[in-house]
């Protein structure tokens, strides 16, 4: 039997899933993203095991995530995901964050891309498993994500303002520094009372290069207007090796 191209998965905020406010913490709600992303693949044969078997793996290129209010304490929701385009080499997946009765918190847009485990390069989505991929596209007239695209990220003068070791705990099963650990260090360069009264409204991060055990990391902020800052996270900065640092990733974080 054709398998559905939407799936819903049911999610629950346990209390130690929430911050100070009793919303659930953007990191967390990352991670259910990722888990429903991760689960949709592998009913599909595209999952991590599967891939891993041909040394392939998912490396997830871009996320953004916009609510118009976060699960609390104690509540249950679903997220709903689907596949919307394959363009050779990524794909763009969309969710939606459900009440109980079908409503919208929010919604996210991701872009991931599939690379080789031992060259570390992208592969062409519409070559591998013959192109199966292209069997669960919904398009977009026939599942709405209406939060806005991904945008882009201009930095002028961004001033640095922490550098941070990374260690065992930041590291995924793919060897690097886990993408929703850079969610969780970027939200923790603003202060208490940034969401004593607001809350994250839209985040958003383009992951540019990868960092591994050991890396150092140091973030550079940039204040675009009073309810919005980009970051910018370079490693190694100060190296002789790259004085500048690399790039690793950039993000964007609005309060409502």
């Amino acid at each position: 039997m054709a398998l559905q191209k939407v799936d819903t998965y049911p999610c629950y905020v346990e209390p130690f899933h929430v911050d100070f406010t009793g919303r659930i913490f953007m990191g967390i709600l990352g991670n259910h993203l990722l888990n429903a992303a991760g689960k949709h693949s592998q009913r599909r044969g595209w999952g991590i095991g599967a891939l891993n078997e041909s040394s392939h793996t998912w490396v997830l290129s871009r996320l953004s995530i916009e609510m118009e209010e976060l699960p609390r304490q104690y509540e249950h929701f679903e997220v709903k995901t689907w596949v919307e385009s394959v363009i050779k080499l990524f794909t763009n997946r969309n969710f939606a964050v459900l009440r109980p009765d079908g409503t919208a918190y929010g919604y996210a847009r991701s872009i991931w891309a599939m690379i080789d485990m031992e060259t570390r390069k992208p592969c062409d989505l519409l070559k591998l498993y013959d192109g199966d991929i292209v069997n669960y596209i919904v398009p977009e007239d026939e599942e709405v994500c209406p939060i806005a695209p991904h945008g882009r990220f201009r930095f002028k003068d961004a001033e640095l303002v922490r550098t941070i070791e990374t260690y065992y705990s930041d590291v995924d099963i793919n060897g690097h520094i886990n993408s929703i650990k850079y969610i969780e260090h970027i939200l923790d360069l603003f202060p208490q009372e940034c969401f004593a009264k607001q809350f994250v409204q839209r985040f958003e991060i383009a992951y540019k290069a990868e960092s591994y055990l050991g890396d150092t990391l140091s973030f550079f902020m940039q204040k675009v207007d009073e309810n919005e800052t980009d970051i910018e996270v370079r490693k190694n900065v100060g190296r002789d090796e790259t004085p500048q640092g690399e790039v690793v990733c950039q993000a964007k974080v609005r309060f409502k």
